[in-house]
């Protein structure tokens, strides 16, 4: 049975959730706060954690960034907040995916399945590549540049992975966002942006003009060496 960590400081939307999901066979946990949520991740960690942002005592965000340091569950932030800079800054932390309040619960069940199955799949192994001051190593989860070790959140490793598959390869939208989110988000176009924008940030010497992770307008994006 699929274990979900449901986080929120309302009651109502943590008995909403309860209801919902115990009536399609998932096991649920529920916290009301941050501490509460990280205590209980360290018990037991879940399959899948469903996060609010706003919560009494540690942000969500900051939630999220503890989870990250030891664990790759995957998780889908809840929130009432609809600015840009908010899910960036989420996702950036390391979430997998963001729903806004108020969602209907066929499209986050069908959120939480997707990120339910990117937690259990295990793709080939992508090759190490060293070109100038980079070496990625996805079979490690390594990432060094200039001699400095670069942390990557989970769905950075996945786009990164899938892209070092194809080197030189046009690989695209489309086939990018259905191996990274899942056939749902063939037009979530916004993820890739999103994404690619902070693996540029970490990667490249130079984010607005990248050597190594480039956007072919419209198509779809390549891995060059």
């Amino acid at each position: 049975m699929t274990v979900v960590l449901a986080v929120d400081d309302d009651r109502a939307i943590l008995r909403t959730l309860r209801i919902n999901l115990r009536a399609r066979d998932y096991e649920v946990e529920t916290a009301g706060d941050g501490r509460s949520a990280l205590q209980a991740v360290a018990e037991r960690v879940p399959d899948v954690i469903l996060l609010d942002l706003g919560l009494p005592d540690v942000s969500g965000t900051e939630v999220i960034r503890r989870i990250r340091a030891t664990s790759s569950v995957p998780i889908v932030v809840l929130s009432a907040r609809h600015e840009a800079d908010d899910k960036v800054e989420a996702l950036d932390a390391g979430a997998d995916d963001y729903v806004t309040k108020p969602f209907g619960m066929e499209e986050l069940l069908a959120r939480l399945r997707a990120a339910v199955r990117r937690g259990g799949t295990s793709p080939s192994p992508s090759p190490a590549v060293s070109v100038g001051g980079l070496v990625i190593d996805p079979e490690d989860g390594t990432a060094v540049k200039s001699g400095v070790e670069v942390h990557l959140t989970p769905t950075e490793w996945r786009i990164v992975t899938a892209l070092l598959r194809r080197p030189g390869r046009l690989v695209r939208q489309s086939e990018l966002l259905r191996e990274v989110w899942g056939p749902a988000y063939e037009r979530e176009t916004h993820y890739l942006r999103v994404y690619l924008a902070q693996i540029r940030r970490k990667l490249e010497d130079d984010p607005a003009n990248p050597r190594h992770f480039v956007t072919e307008p419209g198509l779809g994006y390549r891995f060059v060496g």
